[in-house]
């Protein structure tokens, strides 16, 4: 038999739940104290700043004009390749200068910064950057033949456009390379950290890269902002190419210094090793193995391996 509902214990039950919201009030209390304290950080006036899903989308827009016809729903062909392509990145400067220009708005507003003409350079550095797209897209050639020359698994350059992890945090980081070389705040640094959450993969756009970079796999790899790669270079899952321990107050001291290593020409660097410190160089044509810890220098031609551990197989006695 279908059980009654009984109105009155509804209702007391709304009564009950209703007394939760009363304590609300007081958390946001809370928040707005912490906020006007200025230990914690909160956006409010008129002060420009870009927005984080649309770099997002330029990064989508950027990807569909170095990789004709991969990431977008238009089918290309010769006679309109040209046409399509000058669309894609008209649009692209136009949607690039205005996000550039609020970026260095926020900025001069945040560090009260005298006025740069902040529309002017914003546009100018938007066009700086659609000059260097034939360059990024020359490196990413060298990438891809890399990772199809690296890696057996590979079945052909689509594969690698379409799947591979490491070349999407490679080509990210190429992006927001070139725009940080101009100087430009705030979105170099939303645009590989957007990569980091797609592919694991945590590259600063400060580091120095050569052409021919392979990573493969990539979950956990991260490259720190003064690290300098030659070419030809191939790198594992879970390397860090990180710092030494800082002080506390390290942020304004150690600004600007380097403090991450170098990793010279057609160097390979095995899974989970880190390698760490501005002095650290790794010489050409060196293999570091696996699971390997380095704060200091490899000579050129050098393999660094892991001694061998000794293994033990433990199985169930024999019955008597």
């Amino acid at each position: 038999m279908k059980k009654q509902i009984d109105p009155t214990i509804c209702f007391d039950e709304e009564e009950e739940i209703s007394h939760f919201y009363q304590d609300i009030p007081g958390v946001v209390q809370q928040l707005v104290k912490a906020w006007e304290s200025k230990e914690v950080s909160v956006q409010l006036g008129p002060i420009p700043m870009p927005s984080h899903e649309s770099v997002v989308q330029l990064i989508h827009k950027i990807r569909c004009i170095l990789f004709p016809g991969y990431f977008s729903s238009t089918i290309l062909n010769r006679s309109s390749l040209e046409y399509l392509i000058g669309q894609e990145t008209t649009e692209l400067y136009a949607r690039l200068s205005k996000q550039i220009v609020l970026a260095i708005q926020h900025d001069c507003f945040r560090s009260h910064k005298v006025c740069s003409q902040c529309k002017h350079r914003g546009h100018q550095l938007a066009l700086e950057f659609i000059n260097d797209l034939p360059n990024i897209e020359a490196l990413l050639a060298t990438d891809i033949k890399a990772a199809m020359d690296g890696d057996p698994a590979a079945k052909g350059a689509d594969e690698v456009i379409f799947s591979y992890p490491g070349l999407l945090a490679i080509s990210i980081y190429r992006m927001a390379n070139s725009l940080h070389r101009l100087e430009v705040p705030t979105l170099p640094r939303i645009m590989t950290e957007h990569a980091h959450s797609l592919t694991g993969i945590d590259i600063h756009p400060g580091a120095t890269i050569g052409k021919s970079f392979f990573i493969d796999h990539g979950t956990g790899v991260v490259v720190g902002e003064t690290t300098t790669i030659g070419n030809r270079v191939r790198i594992y899952q879970g390397v860090t190419l990180g710092a030494l321990s800082l002080p506390h107050d390290a942020g304004e001291r150690y600004r600007n210094q380097k403090r991450h290593p170098t990793i010279e020409d057609d160097v390979i660097v095995y899974a989970n090793t880190t390698i760490l410190g501005g002095e650290t160089i790794i010489g050409a044509r060196s293999t570091i193995g696996g699971n390997i810890w380095l704060t200091e220098s490899v000579p050129p031609d050098t393999k660094v391996l892991m001694k061998r551990p000794e293994l033990a197989f433990i199985g169930k006695k024999e019955s008597a």
